[in-house]
């Protein structure tokens, strides 16, 4: 390297230097300098090696750690979410069912409440019918002793008029005017 400058520091004196005087050369490097410079940058480049690196060095296995720290930590967070998100699919899932099963049950409820109130509405319809009846047959017995009544009376009446005597005996009056209803009853049975 030596030569390299030294070299060019005789070409360039060989082409300007007409007047015989010798021109430093900007390239030109004096040895005590460059010894110097060399031992002040092993010096340097020593101490920082010694205190220096193994800072640089253990800031850099920190921040190493760290973001593998951090892709862990983010892994282990995706997973995470996905178990949150597999178990939150399974209870939607599980909750359509119970809807579901909740929405048929209703049905069936709602079935058997009209159920029952139609089997009621035709207990009470029954049971209004037959109280009707009840008291359709009492009128009629009613009515049917009323119009007994009223035709022995008539029937005594005319043959009091037929006989042309008054019959005031109650008792045998009676008696006849109830052989005459069971009679007419007979007839009217067959």
């Amino acid at each position: 390297m030596m030569n390299v400058f030294a070299a060019l520091s005789t070409a360039i004196t060989a082409s300007g230097g007409e007047g015989g005087e010798e021109m430093p050369s900007v390239l030109a490097v004096p040895i005590d300098e460059l010894v110097i410079g060399i031992i002040a940058f092993l010096v340097v480049f020593g101490v920082l090696g010694k205190l220096a690196l193994p800072k640089i060095k253990e800031t850099l296995e920190e921040r190493t750690h760290t973001i593998e720290g951090g892709i862990k930590r983010a892994e282990e967070a995706q997973a995470e979410a996905q178990r949150s998100l597999d178990e939150y699919k399974t209870l939607l899932a599980q909750g359509r069912e119970e809807a579901s099963a909740i929405r048929t049950q209703a049905q069936a409820d709602r079935t058997a409440i009209i159920e029952e109130a139609r089997t009621e509405a035709r207990a009470a319809a029954a049971q209004v019918t037959a109280a009707a009846e009840a008291q359709m047959a009492a009128e009629r017995a009613q009515a049917t002793a009323s119009l007994t009544r009223q035709v022995g009376e008539m029937a005594v009446g005319l043959a009091g008029k037929v006989i042309g005597q008054a019959l005031t005996d109650d008792a045998r009056v009676r008696a006849t005017v109830d052989d005459f209803l069971a009679d007419l009853e007979q007839q009217a049975a067959r």
